[in-house]
């Protein structure tokens, strides 16, 4: 498991990032005396959805990239073309956080944001693709 450290530290960082965004969105929401639970009316333009919404990205984007990388560790997939993947992603996904949580045009669906999230999209189907292969040989 060594030759996968990068990678390992890598998917524990994306679990971690979604921890944090948990505490992020509860407390922020608790401060402003808001309910627990999804921000409505959706509004981007109100930063407590937006931290609730990057929060829940957060959360439903890492199972479907966490469960192909362990399972890459399994079947031997390179750990260098492994760990390419892994911070590739990471970085999008911190980009799109930011993005997202500062607000603004370039927050908003259909743009900047949006391509980042088809971004990592795309690198989890590759490596999900990549897994497959290596599964299969």
């Amino acid at each position: 498991m060594e030759a996968y450290m990068l990678s390992i530290v890598g998917v524990l960082a994306l679990c971690l990032l979604s921890i944090l965004l948990a505490v992020y969105s509860g407390s922020s929401k608790g401060r402003a005396g808001a309910l627990s639970g999804p921000v409505l009316p959706a509004d981007d333009d109100n930063p407590l959805y937006r931290i609730d919404r990057a929060h829940m990205n957060s959360v439903e984007a890492l199972a479907p990239f966490v469960v192909p990388a362990a399972l890459a560790m399994m079947v031997g997939v390179g750990p260098t073309t492994l760990a390419v993947l892994v911070w590739t992603y990471t970085a999008i996904r911190l980009v799109h956080l930011a993005i997202y949580l500062r607000g603004g045009k370039a927050a908003r669906g259909g743009s900047v944001r949006t391509i980042l999230y088809v971004a990592g999209a795309l690198v989890t189907a590759v490596l999900i693709v990549v897994t497959g292969v290596a599964a299969i040989r």
